[in-house]
C-alpha cells in the first residue's frame, strides 16, 4: 500500500514503481520517496514548456497523471539541469536532497531505456551527483551509553522497563536500524539467544548476533513477553507496545528521546539513529573490529558507506604521533 497518491503519477512512471518494489525488492519507502521526487520533476518540465510560473498556485495544482510516453521521453539533459538550478535556488535543496532528487530520476531514465526499451539515449545518464558535504557521525562516548541504560534501570515510573532496556541494548550493541529492530519477531531468535534474524533494507535477510549484554536483555524481557498475559495476542512481535500491538517505529523514537532526557542526553540531539552509530563507533574503537567485518553487521551495500567510523576517533592518530620516535625528544635550554 503507497502512503504516495501513485494515482497521481503518470503510468509509466506507476510502472517504475512496481518495478522497484517486486522486481527489485525496494521498501515501500524508498518508493515513495522516488515518486515524490518524480513527481515535482515532471510538474517542473510541464511547467516550464507551457509558460506557467513557478512557483505559483496553477504549478502546485497541476495535474501530470496524463502525461504520456512521448513526453516523459522528451525530456533533455538541459532541463534536467535546469531543474536542478530549480531546487537550488528557489527550493534550497542541500546536497543530499538534490542527491536523492537525481537518484530518483537515474533510476527512472534508466528504467525507462534498459528495462522498457523505448529511450534509446538516457537524458540523466552523464550528470554527476552534487558533493555531499561529509560529516562525521554523532555517538554516544562508553559513560553516556551506560548512563543511558541506567536511566531505563532507575526509572521506578516505567511499566515496560524490560522492554524498554532490552531496546536500548539491542541498538548500542548491535547496530541495527529502526525498522529492523521493530520487525523483530519470536521465531527471529535462535533458541540459545546468540543470534536474531532481521529484515534490512531492500528486504534483505542478515543474521545479528549477540553478546553477553543482549542476551542477558532480552532474556529478562522473554520472560514477560512469554508469558500468560500475552499468549492470547494474535501477533508474533517480540516487541509489544502498550496497546498489544506491534511497537511502532514512533513509539521506540518517543521512549528513546525519554530515557536521553533522563539520562541528561537530550541535549546533544541523538536520536535512535546515534544509537546505531554509536554501536559501530564503539565496535570499531574499541573492539578492533575489521571494517570489512563491520560492513556485514551493519547491512551496508557498499563498504565507502561503512568507512566513515574509521574516521570518528582521532584516537588512532593520536596514538600513532605517539609512537613517532622522535615523541621523546625535549628542548634543552643551555
Amino acid at each position: 500500500m503507497h502512503a504516495f497518491p501513485i494515482e497521481t503519477m503518470p503510468p509509466l512512471v506507476r510502472d517504475f514503481a512496481s518495478y522497484k518494489l517486486t522486481i527489485q525488492g525496494c521498501s515501500q519507502k524508498t518508493v515513495d520517496e522516488y515518486l515524490s521526487d518524480l513527481r515535482l520533476f515532471f510538474k517542473y518540465i510541464y511547467a516550464k514548456r507551457y509558460g506557467i510560473a513557478v512557483p505559483s498556485e496553477m504549478f502546485e495544482k497541476l495535474d501530470i497523471s496524463r502525461l504520456n510516453t512521448e513526453f516523459i521521453c522528451s525530456v533533455t539533459t538541459e532541463e534536467i539541469y535546469d531543474f536542478f538550478v530549480y531546487v537550488s535556488t528557489e527550493r534550497r535543496n542541500n546536497a543530499a536532497a538534490k542527491s536523492r532528487k537525481l537518484s530518483a530520476i537515474k533510476a527512472f531514465y534508466k528504467f525507462i531505456c534498459q528495462k522498457r526499451r523505448i529511450m534509446e539515449k538516457n537524458p540523466a545518464i552523464d550528470i554527476e551527483a552534487p558533493k555531499k558535504k561529509q560529516t562525521l557521525p554523532k555517538y554516544l562516548s562508553v559513560e553516556e551509553s551506560i548512563s543511558l541504560l541506567q536511566a531505563v534501570e532507575n526509572d521506578e515510573e516505567s511499566k515496560t522497563k524490560e522492554r524498554d532496556y532490552a531496546i536500548i541494548t539491542l541498538f548500542l550493541n548491535c547496530g541495527m536500524r529502526l525498522s529492523e529492530l521493530c520487525g523483530i519477531n519470536l521465531n527471529d531468535i535462535d533458541r540459545d539467544l546468540r543470534s536474531l534474524r532481521v529484515l534490512g533494507k531492500g528486504s534483505k535477510e542478515r543474521i545479528v548476533y549477540l553478546n553477553d549484554a543482549c542476551r542477558d536483555a532480552l532474556s529478562k524481557y522473554l520472560e514477560i513477553r512469554k508469558s500468560e498475559k500475552y499468549k492470547s495476542l494474535n501477533t508474533n512481535a517480540l516487541f509489544i507496545s502498550k496497546q498489544y500491538k506491534r511497537i511502532s517505529n514512533k513509539t521506540v523514537q518517543w521512549l528513546v528521546y525519554k530515557y536521553l532526557s533522563l539520562a541528561g542526553l537530550d541535549y546533544k540531539h541523538f536520536s535512535t539513529h546515534k544509537l546505531r552509530h554509536t554501536a559501530a563507533t564503539l565496535m570499531y574503537q574499541t573492539g578492533k573490529v575489521d571494517v570489512r567485518v563491520l560492513k556485514e553487521i551493519l547491512g551496508h551495500e557498499q563498504l565507502n558507506t561503512t568507512q566513515i567510523y574509521t574516521h570518528v576517533s582521532d584516537k588512532g592518530m593520536e596514538d600513532a604521533v605517539s609512537e613517532n620516535p622522535l615523541a621523546n625528544m625535549k628542548f634543552h635550554k643551555k
